[in-house]
């Protein structure tokens, strides 16, 4: 009786511990994996707030089914953002607007079926479903290219079509909104005015007829009443894409604190309060980084970054030099350098303090994030090599630590090709005599100097991007230091006294015959002076010919 006492107890001890154990392990899987298990939990919020939005009838059977079929769409929305952008996983804030694109696309379709939908009455067209080709769904497409990138729009186009198509009960409706969709994502591939959204919207409208046309075609409706109501709502739906794209962008941006391409280009405008100040207070900054950014702009399309924002960037990256624009060497107009009486110690603080105090007139002109990081990273934690040799020159015990720029590192590959380009074009200044092979040597010595420096660990470029990285660094700036020709002086008639190209041609005879040669011009020169008789020559012309005319041979 006891033995079977203590063998159940011990069982029941045994569960008890088998228990906790799985308990234990299980938090520790959710500590591990806590970040997906939250973005498990938004996935499922926005299933469920898709599913709401596209249930047409009232059925918990139809909303069941809604929810897992929005769920399983969004999860492979999800799973290819992770695989092929992993770069969005670690920003929150971007993968929440992401969210928020669907399912706000989803409602905008909601309230313009409703708008449409009265419209469709009040004009008296025939019954039928004609106004749902004016859903301008394309909306979200073009958002998620301005503000992500191509690849993500043509997911999320996959994404939305299919939702609209279970929203609508229509599968040929899904082919509609598939294709608007890829029409808007295209149409701003290279999208940097706002104008440009209009044009967008007029590319969307077109295919929007195109398809309605086809679809109406396979239902049998082409030839019917509805064509012109179709035909009419489609065209609509272009022109509501561009009004709500060109609303919505503005309030995005501002709310998520994003940089599109079109903010960027306007920080190119040279009327910019800070541009303006750096162009007065410091032109030879200014200078180096028009400079700085064709460099960049050059290497970034060589290795597939962004063009525009590398320009930007190196336009504002040393504006921190507005402050003491006289301390650094391009701003410098006297021969002595500022630098002469200061302790390099001392010279070090300033060329460094230029960085943070570019990124506090970044804070305070409101420059988007990421042209304030790389102004932060464009140096990275280099070394003041100058300074710093100086400094040990004077004294043994100097540490490098002193002479280094903060950082971080360049976290991106704009920031990289900023630096890179930054650090060649100041180089390239010092060359007494810029050949292309001078030039080509300088650009590789800089950048493997900064590779193996590791102020390019963090980034993501490649051994074979730092190769195109040179090649289009040598090519620019060759072309910058390309020679001229010597032009000859030119003697062109009535332009030049003769006297003095005499004058000239005759100092340049060797010594010996320059002192006889000028001599006889000043010679020449008093017997010039003298008044000498007139010849028939000097005669006018009346008188040579009639010489009884002449006023010395007639009588009063």
């Amino acid at each position: 009786m006891k033995n079977g006492t203590q063998k159940s107890s011990s069982k029941g001890l045994q569960k008890a511990f088998e228990a906790k154990d799985i308990w234990s392990r299980l938090r520790e899987y959710m500590g591990r994996h806590r970040d997906d298990i939250y973005k498990i939990i938004v996935l499922i919020t926005l299933g469920l707030i898709s599913a709401l939005i596209i249930q047409e009838k009232i059925g918990i059977d139809r909303f069941v089914g809604s929810f897992l079929i929005a769920a399983v769409i969004l999860f492979i929305f999800y799973k290819d953002i992770r695989r092929y952008k992993p770069g969005y996983m670690g920003d929150y804030k971007m993968l929440l607007l992401l969210g928020l694109l669907v399912t706000g696309t989803l409602l905008f379709g909601r309230v313009y079926e409703y708008l449409l939908a009265g419209l469709h009455r009040g004009l008296n067209f025939p019954d039928g479903n004609a106004f749902i080709y004016g859903i301008p769904i394309p909306i979200g497409a073009m958002l998620v290219k301005l503000i992500f990138d191509f690849h993500t729009s043509i997911i999320f186009s996959f994404a939305i079509s299919l939702l609209a198509g279970i929203w609508l009960n229509d599968p040929l409706y899904t082919v509609y909104v598939f294709i608007g969709s890829l029409t808007a994502a295209f149409s701003v591939m290279r999208c940097k005015r706002r104008s440009a959204l209009i044009k967008g919207g007029m590319y969307v409208s077109v295919v929007n007829v195109v398809n309605t046309a086809i679809i109406l075609l396979l239902n049998g409706n082409l030839i019917s009443q509805m064509l012109p109501s179709a035909f009419l709502f489609a065209a609509l739906s272009g022109i509501m894409v561009s009004a709500t794209v060109s609303i919505m962008l503005p309030v995005i941006e501002y709310i998520f604190g994003i940089t599109t391409d079109i903010s960027l280009v306007e920080l190119l405008d040279l009327d910019q309060p800070l541009m303006r100040n750096l162009m007065i207070a410091a032109p030879g900054t200014y200078h180096h980084s028009v400079i700085v950014g064709n460099l960049a702009e050059a290497a970034a399309e060589a290795v597939d970054a962004n063009p525009l924002l590398a320009r930007v960037t190196a336009y504002y990256h040393d504006i921190g030099k507005i402050k003491m624009p006289e301390y650094f060497v391009e701003n410098q107009t006297s021969a002595a350098s500022k630098h002469e009486k200061l302790t390099p110690h001392m010279s070090s603080m300033i060329l460094i303090s230029h960085v943070k105090e570019g990124v506090e007139l970044a804070k305070q002109y409101k420059l988007p994030r990421l042209v304030a990081d790389i102004i932060q990273q464009h140096h990275g934690t280099s070394l003041i090599t100058y300074f710093y040799q100086k400094a040990i020159e004077q004294a043994a015990d100097i540490s490098h630590e002193n002479y280094r720029y903060p950082g971080p590192k360049p976290q991106t590959r704009v920031a990289a090709l900023v630096m890179m380009a930054d650090a060649v074009e100041a180089a390239s200044r010092a060359l007494t005599d810029p050949t292309p092979a001078r030039i080509s040597a300088l650009v590789d010595r800089i950048i493997n100097s900064i590779f193996l420096d590791g102020q390019i660990d963090e980034c993501e470029l490649t051994l074979k991007d730092i190769s195109e990285i040179k090649k289009r660094f040598t090519y620019i700036l060759t072309s910058i230091f390309h020679r001229r020709i010597e032009y000859p002086e030119l003697d062109i008639k009535g332009l030049r006294n003769p006297e003095k190209t005499i004058f000239e041609a005759g100092i340049r005879k060797n010594p010996a015959e320059r002192g006889s040669f000028v001599m006889s011009l000043l010679q020449n020169n008093g017997n010039n002076n003298k008044e000498q008789p007139k010849t028939d020559k000097d005669k006018p012309a009346p008188y040579r010919e009639h010489p009884e005319k002449s006023p010395e041979t007639s009588n009063p």
